[in-house]
């Protein structure tokens, strides 16, 4: 059930905080954080949020009233505080399965929860956690490490919010927090399709590579390198080469007529299936009428010709007539969009300021291309769905003193955006919105459903193209491709704070004998800019024993890179700001069982695909040897149970002796007869 900014009101006490949903946690919006994650999340929800009368399972929870600009709506963002010395969960499993099972386990972890909108006036349950419903759910350790375990869009459920726009939230949130490392697991699909196979081919990288998240881990042993290079081989696919392929099949016809029909569309060449399948993704985000209109002018014109400029040259006055430009303000107010119209026109200006940017810079060149424009602009908006949304319109509008155009390099083949001023002779007409295209009665050509048509090019290419044992492995490897991660690096600022990053340096004995795993990275420290020796240590001793359980009772004794330096003298000149370094002492709590995240248990793994640690595939254990491997790679298919005794191939090998054949024939022995 929606919540109004009235409703709100009336059920708090007194007068909530309530924030923008589009600008929430933008640089200095509501509060300016300059620590490590670990403090940063305190003053966050000290800040920005309010805490509830009741708790989830005894775990503290706060709310953030966030307000949907465009509808009026409040979205709830709760930030729960667990304690890991008392849950019922202590390690994690989702550590474990990207490669962290060597983290000491922290002290607290925070779930930051947007519920689905039925939830959004009801408090939270004691399942809140398991729950995959959820518009959002991250999860952040408070050593700034953390995994985003659940998102949901207009297509998992949600009436008032796109996955974009609950993304493009989430990241400004970690970027605000300082958080270090955020995990993911896509396994997103649409209309039957693996979104990281189709988006992976189609751009690089899957949907939240729009927002930095790269290759972190794959499962089945695939390594970066396999994962980068199956998916050269499929996006590199030429369409000519896939046409000729599929000659002697009963699906040439339609792969045929799909790829001719957005060929014509295009007003760039389309020679790989990466430019189809970005062109085609591309066009489907046009309004319907638009992309509409552009196929049937394909249908209708000469091959050769791109239908985009007989489109152009059927709706364009006549030359002798001049150009009319229209303000985009008023434009922009009777515009049907999500967007209000205040936030368009701003669009618009950052569009303008870029365009008059590049125009300064570069004198005697054309303009810029879409995708500079974008870029320039996202600087200053991170929705990238405004951006796109405004872009597709800006064509001879006049955005204060400047006039917009928008035009073809012939070169390129790319559009071009240009911007000159207004001069006396050029005059603004009616600023009401164009009349609408008519649609083409119903076409049951390419184009007509260009999801359609994407998914017949997904099952037919990427899943099923003939004979071809090489692209069917590559789709495979891409596809077990599924933990991605975005990095924040350290860095020093630009303030006069010094930081570090302090790592713990157990003792000769302590690893060899508890201590046995990787060490884990350290944590960031900030101290004022004449501290000395003694107060890093301090800080370094502060910052383990509140972020581990096992350090509770650490005690700081050596730091490197000062030796020989008194607790009283000043870092200034013997560290740079901004090294790693490791810090010595005593206290380590070596009885406690948490001790790291991936859990006590050593279990080995050694499965054939060369996988040699947990990657949240199904495994299963030999009975003889205890080791494990994946249930796919031993033969066992995903819907067959796991046989009550299982025997590894090599096991099996030792458990039965070699057969020996006896080659040699001896030769008859001669008999006499009586």
């Amino acid at each position: 059930m929606a919540i109004t900014v009235l409703d709100a009101c009336k059920k708090r006490k007194r007068k909530p905080k309530l924030y923008g949903f589009h600008t929430f946690a933008d640089p200095g919006c509501p509060i300016i954080l300059t620590g490590p994650f670990r403090d940063n999340i305190r003053s966050f929800i000290e800040e920005c949020g309010e805490i509830e009368d009741y708790n989830v399972e005894g775990m503290p929870t706060w709310s953030t009233l966030l307000v949907n600009e465009n509808n009026g709506v409040v979205v709830p963002l709760y930030t729960i505080e667990e304690s890991v010395k008392h849950s019922l969960h202590p390690f994690c499993d989702h550590c474990r399965c990207v490669g962290w099972s060597h983290h000491f386990v922290s002290k607290r972890r925070y779930h930051m929860i947007i519920p689905e909108d039925a939830e959004w006036s009801k408090p939270l349950e004691g399942n809140v956690f398991d729950l995959h419903t959820h518009l959002l759910h991250g999860l952040i350790h408070c050593n700034g490490f953390g995994h985003l375990l659940c998102l949901n869009g207009v297509e998992g459920g949600s009436k008032y919010l796109c996955g974009r726009e609950i993304m493009d939230l989430w990241d400004r949130i970690c970027t605000t927090l300082r958080a270090r490392k955020i995990t993911v697991v896509d396994t997103s699909k649409k209309r039957s399709m693996d979104l990281r196979l189709l988006y992976g081919v189609a751009y690089g990288h899957t949907w939240f590579g729009r927002w930095g998240y790269r290759f972190c881990r794959g499962s089945f042993g695939v390594t970066e390198e396999q994962y980068n290079d199956a998916l050269e081989i499929l996006s590199s696919l030429n369409l000519d080469h896939i046409m000729d392929e599929f000659v002697s099949t009963s699906y040439h016809k339609n792969i045929m007529r799909i790829i001719r029909s957005y060929r014509d569309v295009s007003e760039t060449q389309l020679i790989t299936l990466r430019d189809l399948f970005r062109f085609m993704l591309a066009l489907k985000s046009r309004p319907p009428v638009q992309r509409k209109s552009l196929m049937a002018a394909a249908a209708v014109g000469p091959p050769s010709k791109s239908s985009i400029s007989i489109y152009r040259q059927r709706k364009s006055p006549s030359k002798d007539k001049p150009v009319k430009y229209r303000k985009f303000a008023p434009f922009a107010a009777n515009m049907d969009s999500r967007w209000p119209a205040k936030r368009l026109q701003y669009a618009a200006e950052v569009i303008v300021e870029a365009l008059k940017e590049k125009k300064a810079r570069s004198i005697g060149q054309r303009g810029m291309s879409r995708q500079d424009v974008r870029d320039a602009a996202r600087l200053h908006i991170g929705d990238t769905g405004l951006l796109d949304f405004v872009l597709k319109s800006l064509n001879n509008f006049i955005v204060g003193n400047h006039i917009v155009r928008r035009t073809v390099n012939p070169a390129t083949r790319l559009l071009e955006y240009t911007i000159h001023e207004v001069c006396s002779g050029e005059s603004a007409v009616d600023e009401s919105p164009e009349p609408t295209v008519e649609d083409p009665p119903p076409d049951p050509e390419p184009g007509a459903d260009v999801y359609g048509d994407v998914v017949f090019l997904y099952k037919r290419v990427l899943k099923g193209f003939p004979e071809s044992e090489l692209l069917g492995l590559a789709s495979r490897v891409v596809l077990d491709g599924k933990h991605f991660m975005k990095e924040w690096p350290f860095k020093d600022e630009q303030d006069e704070l010094l930081r570090f990053v302090c790592r713990f340096m157990p003792s000769v004995g302590e690893v060899e004998s508890e201590l046995t795993r990787p060490l884990p990275p350290g944590e960031v420290v900030v101290v004022p800019p004449y501290a000395t020796v003694g107060e890093l240590k301090v800080a370094a001793e502060k910052a383990l024993r509140d972020t581990y359980g096992m350090l509770e009772w650490f005690v700081a004794k050596e730091v490197e890179g000062v030796g020989g330096m008194e607790d009283e003298e000043v870092l200034f000149g013997a560290l740079e700001s901004g090294a790693h370094i490791w810090v010595e002492g005593s206290g380590v709590d070596l009885r406690t069982d948490l001790r790291y995240e991936g859990g006590a248990d050593n279990w080995t793994v050694d499965c054939r695909c060369g996988a040699r640690d947990d990657d949240g595939e199904r495994m299963v254990a030999c009975d003889v040897c205890e080791v494990w491997q994946h249930t796919r790679c031993a033969g066992i298919v995903d819907d067959e149970a796991v046989p009550a005794l299982f025997v590894c191939e090599r096991c099996r090998a030792d458990m039965i002796p070699p057969m020996s054949v006896n080659l040699y024939l001896e030769p008859e022995a001669e008999y006499e007869y009586a």
